[in-house]
């Protein structure tokens, strides 16, 4: 293998690919659950959205959905194209192979067709990145494009390092090269993702482009940096801790309100709160079916999930073990919640 991208895997990288590996299959056990195809559509439409609003796109969540739907939808023109584009790339995402340039430009081909004059061929000219009128980084001219971009793709293909690292390296340096007049940040996106299906397919279906939308200045700031020290290992720190807050977050996700009571039925019975002498409210519903969805979760990151207050959650979990509903096993930081579903 003739090139190697300069990087280095730090100690937090090391634990972290861990740690993410550990709650690989806890997420994928929760797109097994009975709304785990509406968690799937739901995921795809935060994908698309949050990819294309981080390029400028305007367009709602709700919009994208109608667009998914076919319905109609007022807005400019270039922004529905872009999201009919978007919707079409992803659903490609079973066929492409991320260790092809070829499908690298059949995806950016129909990422922007309709777009750009060069969609789906690597950029005849200069192009820089730019904050305001100040350019940030100049990408490589262009007639070393194509050589720069069969380089990255053979070292990902025959590296050895962990797919993890790679496909982060890969979206760093994916995005110095810049090999398209266009378009550059939306396929670099979706080529991580691709990366990463190959290590699960879990990752077809994991809003990681929501990551990048939702934190854009550290992500940028990632960039910033890796840049500047000419190593992306500052990059595959934040991306992968982006990726192991997504995973965590996304694997309990509870339903909405109407079908909360539809699922506790179905997941603990009707009569479960009669067992402890106890009537459940929605939000304590939701509670226990992200510990039986997640034994691994944390009262922070069920706040997060369903809105309550730390504190509030704190209180509905000492009140299920006071009243013998929940159990821990193991320590407060590394043990898993048990719901008691027989009494």
């Amino acid at each position: 293998m003739s090139y190697t991208p300069p990087f280095a895997v730090s100690a937090e990288a090391i634990s972290l690919v861990a740690e993410i590996s550990a709650q690989i299959e806890r997420y994928a056990i929760r797109l097994e659950q009975e709304d785990g195809l509406r968690l799937r559509k739901a995921n795809r439409i935060k994908t698309i959205h949050s990819s294309l609003a981080i390029e400028g796109n305007e367009l709602t969540e709700s919009q994208v959905s109608d667009i998914l739907e076919g319905k109609n939808v007022v807005a400019p023109l270039r922004q529905i194209q872009e999201v009919k584009n978007a919707i079409r790339t992803y659903e490609l995402y079973p066929s492409l192979d991320p260790f092809k340039v070829k499908d690298l430009l059949k995806a950016h081909g129909v990422m922007m067709e309709a777009l750009i004059d060069d969609a789906g061929r690597f950029r005849s000219g200069g192009v820089g990145v730019f904050e305001g009128e100040r350019c940030v980084h100049l990408a490589p001219p262009a007639q070393r494009v194509p050589e720069l971009m069969g380089d990255l793709f053979e070292w990902l293909k025959k590296s050895k390092d962990h797919l993890l690292i790679r496909s982060c390296v890969f979206h760093f340096e994916f995005e110095f090269i810049h090999p398209f007049s266009d378009g550059n940040g939306r396929t670099g996106r979706l080529w991580q993702s691709l990366i990463l299906g190959r290590l699960h397919p879990l990752f077809e279906h994991l809003p990681v482009e929501n990551i990048v939308y939702s934190n854009q200045q550290q992500y940028y700031e990632a960039i910033g940096e890796s840049t500047r020290r000419a190593d992306s290992g500052p990059f595959i720190d934040f991306m992968l801790g982006e990726i192991l807050k997504t995973l965590k977050n996304h694997q309990g996700e509870p339903l909405h309100e109407k079908n909360v009571e539809e699922e506790f039925g179905a997941k603990f019975g009707k009569e479960f709160g009669v067992k402890f002498g106890v009537k459940f409210g929605a939000n304590e519903k939701r509670v226990l079916l992200i510990l039986d969805f997640n034994p691994a979760v944390s009262a922070n990151e069920i706040a997060e999930q369903i809105g309550l207050s730390q504190r509030g959650v704190e209180k509905q979990l000492k009140k299920f073990r006071d009243l013998g509903i929940i159990t821990r096993k193991g320590s407060d930081k590394n043990g898993l919640w048990v719901v008691t579903k027989q009494r």
